[in-house]
Order: structure tokens, then sequence, then C-alpha cells
């Protein structure tokens, strides 16, 4: 049984190795309280330290983590992470928020045809689902 529950996401991320310069950009696959998995286009080394970006709102919310596992699935690799701080926990339950409103304003565009902004996708799934995040 899982420690923590996973949270599907499809945001955009960006990442680097903590001894690599570059970010690099590449999607969220799901997140939890305990660590992350996104695709990347590049296999990256079981061990590694990285750091992680999710742009989504000012100020960017940034996590260190290690890569626990990374897997070849079709034409990508799927990367799990371990955070290495276990007090971003507050701060990944609001990433948690973020992600799912995001995906919440997706789903209505391709459901209803309605673009929202980020603040009315934000009422509208607090008002409906907030309730039901787990604490």
């Amino acid at each position: 049984m899982r420690q923590f529950i996973r949270h599907p996401s499809d945001v955009p991320i960006e990442y680097r190795l903590v001894d690599v310069a570059n970010h690099t950009q590449d999607y969220l696959r799901n997140i939890s309280t305990g660590g992350l998995c996104f695709s990347s286009r590049v296999d990256i080394p079981v061990g590694a330290e990285i750091l992680i970006q999710i742009p989504l709102r000012k100020p960017v919310f940034e996590v260190k983590g290690v890569v626990t596992w990374c897997q070849p699935v079709e034409d990508h690799f799927e990367v799990g992470v371990k955070f290495i701080d276990t007090r971003t926990e507050l701060g990944m339950r609001m990433a948690e928020q973020v992600c799912y409103i995001e995906h919440y304003k997706k789903e209505i565009f391709e459901k209803d045809g309605r673009l929202l902004t980020g603040e009315e996708a934000a009422v509208e799934w607090i008002a409906t689902y907030a309730q039901d995040f787990p604490s």
C-alpha cells in the first residue's frame, strides 16, 4: 500500500540535476506529499539529486529531490523522485492543489469549451472539490 496519495497531473515542470546548470522542461505525471513522477526525454541516473520547479504561479514552487527510479516508456522515460526535505509538506499541498486546478481548467475547456482564468478555475474547483481534498 502507498504511503502517500498520488495526484494525477499534466502540468509543465522545469528540472535540472543539482550538478548541471541547464534546465529542462517536461511534464509532471503525478505528485504526492512524498514525491512525484515526471516524463523525461532523457534517461536520468538513479540517485541523482534534482531540483524541480512548477512554474504555474508566482512565486514558482521549487523542491529538491533524489531520483529513485527511471523507466523507459515508449519514446520517453518516466522518472520517480523522492523529496529530500520532509518539511516541504505544506508547499506540496499547495502545489497539489495548483495542479488539480490547472487540470480542472483544461478539463472544463475540453468538456464545455469554457476558457477559465486561473482565478476562476480556482474558485470553481475550491467550491466543488476542496472539501474532499485529503488533509
